[in-house]
């Protein structure tokens, strides 16, 4: 899977929060790496507050994100180089350095980099994943990429080490193997659009379980 790096330009602002995250679940799952979404949203939050409250509301500021080999890298800039995020232990009941201690919680490693205009904190998340383009392992992927190789996927030339399916090729034959088994059913007196609802309704339910 490519995971293209990218970035998103926004005024820190907190009602800008709302749909950073949005984003960032957006590309997550495009990417494939839904376990990782409420981290990377929780570090995507406290980054923007941070500066919200200590560089100013509406300063100017980038989301960007990417893959560090097996790592998912999230960046939030800004142009003030004196408000450098510490990491503090918060006393009773004050908020002062509990943002960037929520950041150090739930990722592998943070910090802040100096640049000639601006400041950029960076924080890195594991995925599990072996590689950049690696996917996330299942027993459901694990069995269906089984079907497939018996289907006669083997044969495609692998993409990696661990002789990874073509994902172009593997797609079409999930679709041609989704209709056979829609014929199969409609021949056994089943009704295939029944059945294809309580698939949906179950993948839904899997994919909303906490990771």
């Amino acid at each position: 899977m490519d995971r293209k790096a990218w970035d998103l330009a926004f005024l820190a602002n907190a009602e800008e929060v709302a749909g950073l995250r949005r984003v960032m679940r957006l590309h997550l799952e495009l990417w494939g790496l839904p376990g990782v979404i409420y981290a990377a949203q929780i570090c995507v939050t406290e980054l923007v507050a941070n500066v919200v409250r200590h560089v100013g509301p509406g300063t100017p500021s980038c989301l960007a994100v990417s893959m560090n080999g097996n790592r998912l890298r999230i960046e939030v800039s800004d142009p003030d180089l004196r408000a450098l995020p510490t990491l503090v232990r918060a006393a009773g009941e004050s908020e002062a350095g509990r943002g960037v201690a929520l950041v150090d919680g739930v990722a592998d490693r943070w910090g802040v980099i100096l640049r000639g205009d601006s400041k950029v904190t960076w924080c890195e998340l594991a995925t599990g994943l072996r590689s950049s383009n690696d996917h996330v392992d299942s027993p459901q992927v694990a069995k269906v990429e089984a079907l497939l190789r018996l289907c006669g996927l083997s044969g495609v030339p692998a993409r990696s080490q661990r002789d990874r399916l073509n994902l172009t090729l593997g797609r079409e034959m999930v679709i041609d193997l989704v209709v056979d088994l829609l014929h199969w059913l409609r021949a056994h007196g089943c009704d295939p659009d029944d059945a294809l609802d309580c698939a949906q309704t179950q993948f839904e339910s899997e994919v909303a379980e906490p990771a």
